[in-house]
């Protein structure tokens, strides 16, 4: 299309603008041209789509020129029409044109607006009211503009607030989430500036609520935007949150909501919640009901969780039984977690656990000793099994007989430390301290000549030990 060509369709644009409604309103049935926009309409559409907007301004001209109302069933022409506008004025660097551009796009939603008015455009509605039909197509119109406005054409905020204030007054609950941006920003902005009050602040607030929660829950295609939405909205509102929300004001909202389901959990403690963010006080008596029936409920779930966890944990309740002082019972659960444990590790502490009480609280040393060799066996290079025997060891050294015996079972212990020592360096600190502290307990070197025996020689120790030693001498 030639740039001549261009301009004269601007201005023939420019001038059906200026039309009456009936004209604006006229579809291409029965016209001599309906075939002509058919295909401008078909053309252009798309090349929208495509996002060729060269080609669908062109086509969309023909398409409006000739019916601004395409088949009379359908608002196309005029919001493609701002569509096409809209990137005209993304695109364009002369204000006087923008101006242009946005002075076309205002007239074609007040055209779409007046032709559903008029009802000049025929909606199919099936079994909905037709009042109620017309009024949300309205209402969708409306919060479309609402949104161009803000962002692309320049309106004032009073007259944006005037086109929000129809769509959400047409749409109801149907009200788009895209509203809600321009609505949450313009409201904060009004609000700073003392140009609106706090009554005018909340009523945004708890419409967009209403829209959003009845969305959320019902309407599953774009439950997820509304969400979405709404939380943009909310964190725009924290910079006026302080002067506009209290007690007051949402007490008998959530009341009400309370009283709807009083014996649901989820909602005592989401309304105790958001009583508490509102700045009710504890003891407030809503507050202090609601905080009452979810400490009970909260302290029940939490026994059945307890017992549940510990029926299917024995070895954390075994734990539990041996802070308690229960030694038999803690052994008992340590017994029953050893026997259900797949796992070579976990399997390796339970047997740890159970040695550690057979040893220190029950003096079964012999049991004790078996179930710390058979943790060892169950996990490689682990330290702690070892370092265990050796206090066996070190403990019962003075039940071992005579001084000779005794101090025998000190090298036993002794060796089970260093031992420990150079498998697993996490024991390292212990072990070394250890060896430190029991190496003045070592066999003199007269007493071992006395009874022929040389340093290096293998004994054997008596009592229950009954392990054979390599003597060193104190």
């Amino acid at each position: 299309m030639s740039f001549t060509t261009r301009i004269t369709l601007s201005c023939l644009l420019m001038t059906a603008l200026s039309f009456s409604l009936f004209g604006q309103c006229e579809s291409w049935e029965g016209s001599p041209k309906k075939d002509d926009g058919e295909n401008a309409h078909s053309i252009y559409r798309q090349a929208l789509k495509a996002n060729d907007f060269t080609t669908a301004e062109e086509y969309w001209q023909q398409a409006y020129e000739i019916a601004p109302a395409a088949d009379g069933k359908r608002d196309y022409h005029y919001l493609d029409g701002v569509k096409i506008y809209v990137n005209k004025w993304k695109n364009e660097t002369d204000e006087a044109k923008k101006k242009e551009y946005v002075d076309v796009m205002d007239r074609l939603y007040s055209e779409a607006m007046a032709c559903y008015e008029s009802k000049s455009i025929k909606l199919k509605c099936g079994e909905q009211d037709e009042a109620e039909c017309y009024k949300k197509r309205m209402g969708y119109i409306q919060g479309r503009r609402a949104y161009d406005q803000f962002y692309s054409l320049n309106a004032s905020y009073s007259k944006n607030l005037e086109t929000i204030d129809a769509a959400l007054e047409l749409s109801g609950k149907d009200a788009e989430y895209i509203v809600f941006d321009p609505l949450a920003r313009i409201v904060v902005y009004q609000f700073q500036k003392e140009r609106m009050d706090k009554e005018q602040a909340l009523n945004y607030y708890k419409q967009m609520e209403e829209i959003a929660q009845y969305n959320i829950i019902n309407n599953e295609d774009l439950s997820e935007l509304y969400e979405q939405a709404w939380l943009a909205a909310q964190s725009q509102y924290r910079a006026i949150e302080k002067d506009i929300f209290d007690c007051d004001y949402f007490k008998p909202i959530y009341q009400e909501e309370y009283e709807d389901s009083p014996e649901d959990p989820d909602v005592v403690k989401s309304i105790l919640v958001r009583l508490k963010r509102r700045g009710c006080p504890e003891d407030d008596p809503l507050v202090s009901e609601l905080d009452t029936k979810w400490k009970s409920y909260a302290a029940k779930v939490n026994a059945e969780r307890k017992a549940e966890f510990e029926a299917n944990n024995p070895g954390v309740l075994a734990r539990k039984m041996y802070d308690e002082g229960d030694f038999e019972g803690a052994a008992a659960k340590y017994q029953e977690a050893i026997s259900s444990e797949s796992d070579p590790n976990k399997k390796a502490n339970y047997l740890v656990g159970l040695a550690s009480i057979k040893f220190r609280k029950l003096a079964q040393y012999g049991e004790a000793r078996r179930l710390a060799k058979e943790a060892a066996s169950l996990k490689p290079n682990w330290g702690k099994p070892f370092m265990l025997i050796g206090d066996m060891y070190a403990k019962s050294a003075r039940n071992c007989g005579d001084s000779w015996n005794q101090r025998l079972a000190i090298i036993a212990a002794i060796d089970k430390y260093a031992y420990a020592k150079s498998i697993d360096s996490a024991v390292s600190a212990d072990a070394t301290k250890r060896i430190g502290k029991y190496s003045g307990s070592l066999p003199a070197q007269d007493e071992g000549f006395m009874r022929g025996v040389k340093e290096g020689q293998s004994v054997t120790v008596g009592c229950w030990i009954g392990e054979s030693v390599k003597v060193k001498y104190n």
